[in-house]
């Protein structure tokens, strides 16, 4: 029996917003997975824990979760304008794959905290203290995002009082400007950010039923339901769903024909391949709840309520990406999240998700009879949890 090798590649294990992942400087990498292709996808399995047929990843850095199965490569941007490429692959938990259909909002915000410790910004534009501006080109989407750092005695301030409904302690806030968050081309009716040319369409789901649904290719590609159309009320936490096996399959098939509508992909079945985009989120008009910590939400708290599912499971809070598929949605009158929040101009919301609540804006206008938005802005946090090396066994030739 023939073994490979187990080797060790620097890394960082870091949480970014309600995410964790494995952080690698792209250089650091075997050479074979320094580029796409089957044996960086192998690799980057393997530091996970998958492909995983207990669910557990117990031989990874995975915590068999959608937030904790994540991996994050960065290297120093040849591209005008950025500082850091910052590449984001989702890990399957039970499946052979690396999905690398789009970004992961939340750990956006650990980017330029890793790309600065690990002298990947240019010394001269990160002052001993204040405010770092690090400008990163994500790669999946093809998009820049802006990220604001607080700096400390020339180091990254990790800590602080910033609270994030999600995690459990207080950090450092890290600010973010998505820019030009939308899709861009040419769509049906002639606007990429809603592909099907409207604000609203009736999706028809085989065996599920026809609901009003507002499919948008903002942040990442979202399908949004409205709750009662589906029979719920918004006010669910993740056991309510997770645990009902034909509630999670009615969704995935739900985001599968939405995937289609949306010209994701061509056939129902290329969906299992794709299982990070599209995301699906169902809304409803502001009610008090009780998140999953014991606080209480009060519907005077928030403008609406959002519940999304990530990687077939409901989220135990929000990702980051589909956040601001939501604050670029509120924005846009007569969206179902924009009904939701009660119709009419804003410029952001606060939504009540699982955890408790999250405040988004985007800045939307409309051009020549087409919704634009120039960015969506919100705030996470981001720390270092542990550095140095992961051990993975890997043999680039196999």
């Amino acid at each position: 029996m023939s073994t490979a090798p187990q080797i060790k590649i620097p890394a960082t294990y870091m949480r970014g917003g309600t995410s964790k992942g494995v952080f690698f400087h792209v250089p650091d990498l075997p050479e074979a997975a320094q580029k796409p292709g089957p044996a960086r996808d192998r690799l980057l399995l393997r530091v996970i824990g998958s492909p995983d047929p207990y669910g557990k990843q117990i031989d990874g850095m995975g915590a068999a979760t959608s937030s904790t199965s994540k991996t994050v490569l960065l290297s120093k941007s040849t591209r005008p304008g950025h500082d850091v490429d910052y590449l984001f692959g989702q890990v399957s938990i039970d499946q052979p794959f690396v999905d690398w259909s789009g970004n992961c909002g939340n750990l956006t915000a650990a980017v330029g905290p890793f790309a600065i410790t690990n002298g990947l910004i240019d010394p001269a534009q990160v002052p001993r203290d204040g405010i770092a501006t690090v400008r990163i080109w994500q790669a999946n989407i093809g998009k820049t995002i802006v990220a604001h750092i607080p700096m400390t005695n020339g180091a990254v301030q990790e800590t602080g009082d910033f609270e994030l409904d999600g995690v459990t302690f207080p950090a450092a806030e890290v600010q973010l400007e998505f820019i030009d968050p939308a899709d861009e081309g040419d769509g049906e009716g002639g606007g990429a950010m809603f592909p099907t040319g409207q604000l609203v369409d009736d999706l028809e789901v085989p065996g599920v039923g026809t609901f009003k649904a507002t499919m948008i290719n903002a942040g990442i590609p979202t399908i949004f339901v409205n709750a009662e159309d589906i029979g719920y009320t918004g006010t669910e936490l993740q056991d309510a769903i997770n645990g009902d096996p034909k509630a999670l399959e009615r969704f995935e098939t739900i985001r599968a024909h939405g995937a289609v509508r949306m010209g994701l992909i061509s056939t129902i079945d290329e969906a299992a391949k794709r299982q990070h985009t599209p995301k699906v989120a169902f809304v409803a008009k502001p009610v008090g709840y009780t998140a999953s910590s014991g606080k209480q939400v009060a519907a005077g708290d928030v403008d609406l309520l959002v519940r999304a599912l990530s990687m077939g499971k409901l989220h135990h809070a929000m990702m980051g990406t589909a956040a601001v598929a939501i604050g670029t949605a509120a924005a846009i009158p007569g969206t179902l999240v924009n009904l939701a929040a009660g119709g009419g101009e804003r410029q952001a919301v606060r939504f009540g998700h699982p955890s408790g609540s999250l405040r988004v804006g985007a800045e939307a206008r409309l051009v020549d009879g087409q919704w634009q938005v120039t960015k969506a802005l919100m705030s996470r946090s981001a720390r270092v949890l542990m550095e140095g090396w992961v051990r993975v066994p890997f043999d680039p030739a196999a």
